[in-house]
């Protein structure tokens, strides 16, 4: 297997620190600079037409070029410990919180960094607007996550899983786009805390 990789990027550091909860090895690494616009090469574009990272390219050319299907494809090979849940309700419930929360903290987040900050300009097509709009859903889409992590340890309960990577990720992401995290969300900063110590968050 390799694993194309975008270094510091919030969804190969998904894979990662996935690849790293499950104790699992990484394969070979082939950098992708994002910055230099290598994800537009057209060696690249064959590999994934929508030209974003990460990719993993199985050993028999098969390229898994989603974040979540390439998690649940690593699940499939290594099955302890589950992190997506061990039977029927908790799979649900992780499938849920992941979904919540990559489709409303996480995609906010991105919108902002995307559309709003300097470094992205040659990149994308920024709509200033669209990352004004994002910005002021942050905190209805932190409040949804500091209920929940009111009641538990972790998203779903007293077991980490990918739900957590994904708004872990989220929460990270916030720095880099000029987000501020407010006091007020006391649970979110003691379950981050818990995250970022784990040795899995330095991969």
């Amino acid at each position: 297997m390799k694993l194309y990789d975008g270094g510091r990027a919030p969804n190969p550091r998904r894979v990662r620190i996935f690849f790293a909860e499950k104790g699992i090895p990484l394969p070979e690494i082939v950098p992708v600079d994002i910055a230099a616009k290598e994800h537009r090469s057209e060696a690249f574009t064959r590999m994934n037409p929508l030209q974003r990272l990460p990719v993993l390219e199985l050993d028999d050319g098969t390229a898994l070029a989603e974040t979540i299907a390439i998690c649940r494809y690593l699940e499939s090979l290594y099955p302890d410990p589950p992190l997506f849940g061990h039977d029927a309700r908790t799979q649900a419930l992780v499938e849920m919180w992941n979904r919540r929360v990559e489709h409303g903290l996480f995609s906010s987040v991105a919108a902002v960094f995307r559309h709003g900050h300097p470094s992205m300009a040659e990149l994308e097509d920024q709509v200033p607007e669209w990352a004004e709009a994002n910005r002021e859903l942050i905190d209805d889409h932190l409040w949804i996550l500091e209920l929940q992590l009111a009641g538990n340890r972790f998203v779903c309960g007293e077991a980490l899983t990918v739900a957590d990577i994904t708004a872990g990720i989220a929460i990270d992401f916030m720095k880099p786009s000029r987000i501020p995290l407010p006091e007020d969300f006391v649970q979110i900063r003691r379950w981050h805390a818990e995250l970022v110590a784990r040795p899995s968050w330095k991969a």
